[in-house]
């Protein structure tokens, strides 16, 4: 596949667009506090490499019950997820390139072939963020592009870019690379390297959707999700309001319990001493790391 542009032509590119972006200071909507449309802002995750398969059973009957979004998984895990989740409006999201990024096209494309064989239906793909890094903007567009392209539309496509790893010229380099590979999301972490999503550059990337899909001639608008972190109610708010469509956690369960306890208390969110004395130990599953 023949490149759209030079390394030095893309970097003119992120400039103009890093030049015009304006961050509102207004927050976002948030969908009503334990409603339908809340639920589904849920990616419910477990990308643990030692789990067993009784726990994607656990996962998938968790989001059935709560109506989360879609859960979470390995390449390993889809068959089983799918299978799990048939039935339900709950759909199957699969990693790839996971956790580095730095594998070959070659892979990553028989990876996305095997998930979407196996019942996936949304692929996170992690960016090659060294080579983003480094300017090597030709080669990134070039692996998005062929992803996209053998992976046609419904599959949703998310790029992870690592935020712990770049910095916010970087952040807008990578929105600028997904929307031209013409991607559906763009994602703050993978939850295994360095701190997750942070408020300010999930605000960063809703800017640089809202700016880019301004200049797409068919309007079409990329979302972000926020993922790494996000384990309580007051979190998951504070990643809607700041522009997030959608919330990768693996504490969906807690986030729903404190949902419906913010339903029954008429609208007053938990105070946060009370909330951290009631939380479940590491190892439920109502709560635990990725």
């Amino acid at each position: 596949m023949t490149n759209r542009y030079t390394n030095e032509e893309w970097a003119q590119i992120i400039e103009k667009t890093k030049q015009d972006l304006v961050v509102p200071p207004e927050p976002y909507s948030c969908p009503e506090i334990g409603s339908p449309a809340f639920m589904k802002t849920i990616d419910h995750t477990l990308l643990k490499l030692d789990m067993k398969a009784v726990q994607i059973d656990e996962l998938c009957a968790e989001a059935r019950v709560d109506r989360f979004g879609a859960v979470c998984v390995r390449a390993k895990d889809v068959q089983k997820s799918a299978a799990d989740l048939r039935g339900s409006d709950v759909e199957v999201a699969c990693v790839v390139g996971f956790h580095e990024g730095t594998h070959d096209l070659y892979y990553k494309l028989k990876e996305a072939r095997k998930a979407i064989r196996a019942g996936a239906t949304e692929l996170d793909v992690v960016i090659n963020y060294p080579e983003l890094k480094a300017g090597e903007y030709e080669s990134v567009y070039t692996e998005l592009s062929t992803l996209r392209l053998q992976v046609q539309h419904p599959v949703l496509l998310k790029l992870i870019l690592e935020t712990s790893q770049l910095n916010s010229s970087e952040i807008i380099a990578g929105c600028v690379m997904a929307a031209a590979a013409n991607f559906d999301f763009v994602k703050t972490s993978t939850g295994f390297n360095g701190p997750g999503a942070t408020t300010e550059n999930v605000r960063l990337m809703a800017a640089c959707c809202e700016r880019l899909a301004a200049g797409n001639p068919n309007g079409k608008r990329m979302k972000v999700k926020a993922s790494g972190g996000i384990r309580t109610l007051e979190d998951a708010v504070k990643m809607l309001e700041a522009g997030a469509s959608r919330l990768g956690t693996s504490g969906g369960v807690w986030i729903a319990k404190e949902a419906r306890e913010h339903v029954a208390q008429n609208g007053s969110l938990i105070a946060p001493t009370d909330r951290h004395s009631r939380r479940p130990g590491l190892q439920t599953r109502l709560f635990t790391s990725y």
